[in-house]
């Protein structure tokens, strides 16, 4: 695998991670993905919710949970009330029924802010990865495994994957960016 490669493959993880923190991230709708990283223990262990129980948004600020095993409902309920999310799990029945309040403007802020320092991280990440990649590069030129107009093109093209990652970070967070503060 061709170091250029790597340097894809290592920048497109760190933009995978991006997603997942945005994801994570409250915009004031309802989102399954609100309770992708709530872990639950039930029968003896600790598991995810979306390995537990199937998640829907029926409405744009209600979540409704329904456990595949519907013992589990009760558990499923402690630790969504559990993980700080300020959402307040209703169980009726089998079934767990969460209404996600609107969010005032200070909280949307806050959120912009968190979803902004996420963006600055994923595109360090991706530096980080340019910079070791060049260090790459260069060494196998030090070391007259490769030419110098190899050289160059193997830095141009790591230069390339770098604004083309960066730039979809700056996409990706300004749509979240949208969705959090608009009302």
């Amino acid at each position: 695998m061709s170091i250029a490669e790597q340097a894809k493959q290592k920048m497109n993880e760190a933009l995978d991670h991006f997603k997942n923190e945005l994801r994570n991230l409250r915009s004031g709708r309802a989102n399954p993905g609100m309770l992708d990283n709530v872990s639950v223990e039930v029968y003896g262990t600790q598991m995810r919710i979306k390995d537990l129980a199937s998640v829907t948004a029926p409405e744009v600020r209600q979540l409704l949970i329904t456990p595949f095993d519907p013992q589990t409902a009760g558990h499923i309920s402690k630790g969504i009330e559990k993980a700080n999310l300020n959402i307040q799990p209703l169980l009726e029945g089998h079934i767990i029924r969460i209404n996600v309040p609107p969010m005032d403007e200070s909280m949307r802020k806050e959120i912009a802010k968190q979803a902004k320092r996420k963006a600055e991280d994923a595109k360090i990440a991706i530096r980080e990865v340019r910079r070791k990649s060049n260090e790459q590069v260069r060494k196998e030129k030090a070391d007259s495994l490769i030419t110098e107009d190899q050289m160059k093109k193997g830095e141009k093209d790591i230069q390339e994957l770098t604004d083309k990652n960066c730039k979809e970070v700056d996409d990706l967070f300004s749509t979240k960016e949208k969705e959090i503060l608009t009302v």
